[in-house]
């Protein structure tokens, strides 16, 4: 895996009031969202330590560890990592499944005057899926096609955003524990080299990672093509 750890210092990172304002309408929302019996129909449903996200993601940026400004959050649900982010100054985006937590997170952010896209999709790309293995979720990935110089030419992409993922700078994802390993293999497959991956593991643990420059080995899954 070409992915290595990058060490967080996340001590004396201030929030700002108008992050601190997006966490507590976040957190009445979650309130509401509860007491409508909204976790037990959907379950997968669990919050970020929002005060550890917004660090982590004020702190890289403001190292400007990300190349560039795009960013996409995995399973973004109620928007809070993609509202972060277009407070951060990215061009930012949030996948996620479910169509209810799509639309309140477009109501948050409009309501908010952020402007993040949030696309209700997989946050597998075409021809990506997992399958659970013995010490968690494994994932299949399809095989690269390349030209005769050892470019690739068929990107993955998530539909409806104007980037393929390798031009995405910063992901977050906040994982189930049988998925941790499952999506740095993600990352590791779909971004471009330079790209930061966050990932929330819960119990107020955050990690960073760099997709690093591997050199490339033709597979006999790749075909020459012009």
């Amino acid at each position: 895996m070409a992915v290595e750890e990058i060490t967080l210092n996340l001590s004396g990172i201030k929030v700002p009031a108008h992050a601190s304002d997006l966490i507590a309408e976040v957190d009445r929302m979650i309130d509401q969202f509860d007491a409508a019996d909204g976790r037990r129909r959907n379950p997968n449903y669990v919050p970020v330590d929002a005060l550890l996200l917004y660090s982590a993601m004020a702190h890289v940026t403001d190292l400007n560890l990300p190349i560039g400004r795009v960013f996409c959050e995995l399973g973004s649900g109620l928007g809070l990592g993609a509202c972060f982010a277009a407070m951060l100054g990215y061009e930012s985006y949030g996948i996620e499944i479910d169509p209810k937590l799509v639309t309140a997170a477009r109501e948050l952010a409009n309501r908010r005057n952020l402007d993040p896209r949030f696309l209700c999709t997989n946050y597998f790309p075409d021809g990506y899926s997992s399958y659970p293995g013995q010490g968690g979720d494994e994932l299949i990935a399809p095989p690269l096609v390349r030209n005769r110089y050892g470019d690739v030419i068929e990107k993955p992409c998530f539909e409806g955003m104007g980037h393929d993922t390798d031009e995405i700078d910063l992901f977050f994802v906040y994982p189930w524990p049988k998925e941790h390993e499952m999506m740095q293999d993600l990352f590791d497959s779909i971004a471009g080299d330079g790209a930061i991956l966050i990932a929330y593991y819960g119990d107020g643990e955050i990690c960073a990672y760099r997709k690093i420059d591997d050199a490339h080995e033709p597979s006999e899954f790749e075909r020459d093509d012009d």
